[in-house]
């Protein structure tokens, strides 16, 4: 009898680890600061997993899984498109996706 307990338990506990596995992909407007954050990003640049990881821990997440660029086409509807001045000043926003993971 204690041998089956024992089995639920461990069934239970795997079950439950397997839960909390949470992902959440970030899609953000690249800005150019100065500071060659957003090219970091975009590019999957070596210094991109640090900056996509520190922006997973400000949102309560362990890691960053993936970094990339998302073309705008990829957002469908969620962003403006080119006629509706999405791009002014001769250049347009580029965004990247961060995927994070608990």
């Amino acid at each position: 009898m204690r041998s089956v307990i024992t089995a639920i338990a461990v069934a239970a506990l795997m079950c439950g680890t397997a839960a909390h596995a949470e992902k959440r992909l970030f899609i953000l407007a690249a800005h150019p600061d100065g500071y060659g954050v957003d090219d970091c990003l975009a590019t999957g640049a070596a210094c991109g997993k640090s900056v996509a990881d520190s922006y997973c821990h400000s949102h309560e997440f362990t890691r960053a899984d993936s970094f990339r660029n998302v073309d705008r086409d990829d957002i469908t509807g969620a962003i403006p498109t080119k006629d509706s001045g999405a791009c002014t000043g001769g250049s347009c926003e580029h965004f990247v996706a961060i995927q994070c993971s608990r």
